[in-house]
């Protein structure tokens, strides 16, 4: 098994899943998380790519947030769009990586994914609240590297 499989099990990665449904229920923004083994590239940069790879910059308000893990690299980064970065506090992110980064240290993996789950879900609520003609424009699925 590959430190992806390992990361999360069938049942944790279902609970993100979840999570990130229950977040996007409230707001017209777009969660992603997407799991590889590592990278030979800051992991901002590589969430940038996925993110891109991805195609969540085609979401109707700009308003889609990636949150990226390199298990071996031991490594994540959370990247939002145009729409939501406008809007936030310009530390939000990082304290939003604070609070997932004591859950990893801790080996709480799907601790820490929810809970940056539910902390992006709740600004993109404050800041893009879900409306009647909202669709869900991007899967819910954990991507996999």
């Amino acid at each position: 098994m590959s430190k992806v499989e390992v990361f999360l099990t069938n049942t944790e990665e279902k609970e993100v899943v979840e999570a990130i449904r229950l977040a996007e229920k409230n707001t017209s923004g777009e969660i992603r998380v997407h799991i590889e083994k590592e990278t030979a590239i800051a992991p901002l940069e590589r969430a940038m790519a996925v993110f891109h790879e991805l195609k969540m910059m085609e979401t109707k308000d700009r308003n889609g947030v990636i949150i990226y893990v390199a298990v071996k690299s031991r490594q994540f980064a959370i990247y939002g769009d145009k729409g939501i970065n406008d809007v936030v506090e310009s530390d939000f992110w990082d304290c939003t990586k604070d609070i997932m980064k004591s859950h990893f240290a801790k080996g709480e993996n799907k601790l820490a994914l929810v809970n940056g789950i539910h902390r992006a879900g709740e600004k993109l609520k404050a800041f893009f609240p879900f409306e009647d003609d909202d669709t869900d424009e991007l899967s819910n699925e954990i991507s996999k590297g």
